[in-house]
Formats: structure tokens, sequence, C-alpha cells
């Protein structure tokens, strides 16, 4: 009996026949038909198959039949379910190559997904990793900025310490040429002391020299004068041409005494000044005269000219002619040239006497200096030199000390003898940076040494660290200001008994 098909659908696959050996599960759907179900992977598959008549036959009759009819059925019945079989597995073959090519586009469409969610996949992973890439080079791109600006930064920190290396290099090879020259200059000067030392032991000898010989002649002299005067007193006391003569030997002798103690004989006016009661060359002169009481004076030096002075009459047995006197302030000691030359201020109250003046006294006779100090605590001391006096303005008056004592300080505060004097406008000091501009006020500064009386004034509470005050360095020190200076001279020889 021939084998009967149906289609297969989307939903479900119609069914085939097939014989009860194969294994089935039989629903009894249809009469005739059995319905089978194979299951492939994910796929199940339902078939139904048409029962062949042949096939529900049953065997009624228990006996078994042997004889030849019986084995030519059997063989038909045989051979029948032979071409049956044949047909079945012929069918079975398509149905086989059916399900491999429903199969093939199943599994290609399952690939294709695979394939688009693995590329889906693929591209998410590789967003996320371009993502982060981003990330890491927007970091990489910070940290390169971070890296350059800071590279930037040390090289310009490595250029402006190259330049500001130069420039102390350039400062330094100055500084040195500087103190090149200060050691030339300081040899120079060695040098020339040593020749002023020379000429000056030359000089003293002669002037030795020459007032031994004067002390000679005013022997010889002052013999004749006595021989004359006893002369003169036996001819006649009323003769006239007797009297005029002995007056002008009077004025000779008195001449004479005064050349011998000055050491030169063009000072023979001054003797005959002194013997005027009404002018006086300095303080100790009042002070012989009967005045003291310190205070103001009037002074005559040797040229006629008059000026007026502070005289101190009670420190140290009093004579002493104030050169300077500071107590508050209110006057301003940073002056030109010329006012340091003339003086100024009032000597009732601060004020500065006169290079010009000061040189002119002490190059008639040789004088001492003092200098009265206070600080703001109420502490005193002085400085005192036996040897002082001021060269001329050609030299810039030029100091010289000799025979430092005192209570301040174990050594002078004064810078090296020899030192000239400047002021704002005029620079003699030996230092480039101009002391009397960096300290203010004039004075003797060397090399803006250890002392400035004529520095800028402080008050109390105002007077400590100032580099530019009143300032007595082996004192104080270097920046403690002062509260009230004194500077002030009188003859070598002086004595305080009248």
């Amino acid at each position: 009996m021939p084998l009967q098909s149906a289609d297969l659908s989307a939903d479900s696959v119609r069914d085939k026949s097939l014989c009860p050996t194969i294994g089935s599960s039989y629903n009894g759907l249809d009469a005739g038909k059995r319905q089978y179900q194979i299951q492939n992977g994910p796929c199940s598959y339902t078939f139904l198959l048409p029962e062949q008549d042949n096939c529900q036959g049953s065997y009624n009759d228990p006996v078994q039949r042997d004889g030849p009819e019986d084995i030519t059925e059997s063989f038909q019945r045989l051979q029948k379910l032979e071409g049956t079989m044949e047909n079945n597995t012929q069918w079975l073959l398509k149905l086989e190559n059916y399900i491999q090519d429903s199969l093939k586009h199943d599994i290609a469409q399952m690939q294709q997904t695979a394939v688009q969610n693995q590329t889906a996949t693929m591209i998410e992973i590789g967003a996320s990793l371009l993502s982060q890439t981003v990330e890491q080079s927007k970091k990489l791109t910070n940290v390169e900025t971070q890296v350059i600006s800071q590279t930037t930064r040390l090289e310009k920190k490595l250029l402006e310490n190259a330049l500001s290396t130069n420039k102390l290099e350039k400062q330094v090879i100055v500084q040195s040429n500087e103190i090149s020259k200060l050691s030339d200059k300081n040899s120079y000067l060695e040098k020339r002391v040593e020749e002023m030392e020379g000429q000056r032991l030359v000089e003293l000898k002669t002037l030795r020299e020459e007032k031994q010989q004067l002390e000679a002649l005013l022997l010889r002299q002052t013999a004749v004068i006595g021989q004359l005067q006893q002369q003169l007193l036996k001819v006649s006391s009323n003769n006239t041409a007797l009297h005029n003569q002995q007056q002008q030997l009077v004025d000779s002798v008195n001449s004479l005494i005064q050349s011998i103690t000055v050491g030169t004989f063009t000072e023979s006016k001054t003797a005959m000044m002194k013997d005027l009661p009404t002018t006086h060359v300095d303080c100790a002169a009042v002070f012989k005269s009967g005045n003291t009481q310190s205070g103001v004076y009037s002074l005559t030096f040797p040229d006629s000219t008059e000026v007026k002075v502070f005289c101190d009459m009670e420190t140290d047995g009093g004579g002493w002619t104030v050169i300077q006197k500071r107590f508050d302030g209110h006057v301003d000691f940073h002056r030109t040239w010329q006012e340091y030359k003339k003086g100024f201020g009032e000597p009732s109250d601060e004020y500065w006497l006169g290079n010009d003046f000061v040189y002119k006294l002490t190059n008639a006779h040789s004088y001492k200096l003092r200098i009265q100090l206070n600080d703001w605590e109420g502490n005193s001391g002085f400085s005192q030199y036996d040897q002082f006096s001021l060269e001329s303005e050609a030299q810039n008056f030029r100091i010289q000390l000799k025979g430092y004592s005192g209570t301040a300080g174990k050594i002078s505060s004064i810078g090296q003898p020899g030192s000239e004097f400047s002021t704002k406008d005029a620079d003699n000091d030996k230092c480039v940076c101009k002391c009397s501009q960096l300290t203010t006020g004039g004075w003797w500064f060397d090399a803006c040494g250890p002392s400035n009386l004529n520095g800028m004034y402080y008050q109390q509470g105002q007077n400590s660290n100032r580099f530019n005050g009143i300032k007595w360095y082996y004192w104080k020190g270097s920046g403690y200001s002062l509260k009230t200076t004194t500077m002030m001279i009188r003859p070598a020889d002086f004595s305080s008994s009248l």
C-alpha cells in the first residue's frame, strides 16, 4: 500500500505514517493515523502517519500454520513489509534532508543573531574602551600640561637664578675693584703718612733748634732790657724821649715773647691784642679774665673775626669752647658744605660753630677735644683727645687726633686720623655709598665708620636700630641713637687756676 504524506506548516509539521515498530506515541487523533513527535535540540517536530490496513490484522488462530499456503502468504507479507520499510526509509531520508534544510536557516539565523549580539557587545566594549582611552588621554594631557608648566616655572627660576648670579658676580667684581682701589689708596696714604711723619720729625727738629736759639736770644734780650730799664730809671723818669723809647722796648719784648710761644714772628700783633681786656680768642681766655659762669660770649679770632660761642665753665675745670651741641633735635644738621664751614644754629641752643673757625683756632694753638655724651637711660660718658686740630678747607678740614681717654668706650669711635669731612653735597669719604647721604649729617666718616654725632635725631622709644642716628659705636653700639652730645675744645696747657 503506497505511503501518503502531508505538508509541514510554520507552527507545526504535519505527520507521516510510520510503522508502530519505530517507537511512537499514539494519541488516537484520526482513524487510521498515529502521531509521532521528534525532539531535535530546541525544536520539536510532530508527525501524523496513516496506519496500513495490513498492519491491523491479528492472529485469531492460536495454532500456527506451517503448510505451503501459510509460507507463501508469510513471504508475501514479508515482501510487503520490506517495501513498506523501504518507502518509510526513503521518506525518513527526505524528512531528514528537510529538517537539515530547515535547521540550516535557523542555525544561520541563530549564528547571525549571535554574531550581531557579539558585535554589539564588542561595539559596547570598544566604546567603553574608547571612552576610557579618551579619559586616560585627557588625564595624560593634564599631567603633561602640569609637567610642562612645572618645567616652565623651573626654567624661569633657573633663568632668574642665573641672572641673579650674574648680577652678584658683577657686583663682586665691582666690589673687588673698589677694594683694590681702596687698598691702593690706603697704600698711597700710608706712604704719605710716612713721608709726613718724616717731614714732621725734621720740622720738629728744626723748631727745637729755633726754639733754643730764641730762648738764648730771649735771655740776651731780657738782660739787655733789664740793663736799659735800670739806665732809664736812673737818667730821667720825666724825659719824654726816654719814655717813648722805653715803651717801644716793652712792646718789642712782648712781641718777642709771643713769637717764641707761637713759634713764628708773624703773630706779634696777637700778643698785644691779648693785653686788651675786651677781646678773647677762646673760652679759656674768657675764664682767665674772671668770667667763670657758663654762657654765651663773644670771641675775636686772630684775623679779627668776631663770633659768639657757648662757653662751658664747669666741666673738668671749665674754659671749654663748645663747637657742637645737640639736645632735642629741633635744629636740622643735614646741611651743606658751606653751612658746616660757616656754622649754623644759635650758641644758646643747638648749633655747630663752623669748621673754618675751629681750623683757625686749632692751628694757632695746641688744643684738646672733649666729647660729652648722654643716653636715654640717664647714663653719661665722655671721650677726650689730648691733641686735636683741623686742617684747612683745601684739605677738606681733615681731622687730626692723638691721646684718647674717657669712659665712652675703650677705644675711639671717631674714624682713622686723617679722615676728611663730608656733607650731603661734598662726598669726601672712602666709601662708594656716599656716607653723608646714607646716614645724614656732616661728619668725618672715613668709610661710614663707627660714629656720627650729627646724624638724625630720634626721640625716646624710636632710638633703637637706627643706623642713621646719633651714633657712638664703642659706647652704645651701631643702632643706638643718643639723647645729647657736646663737643668742646680748650688749650692743651690750660690750667683752671686764675
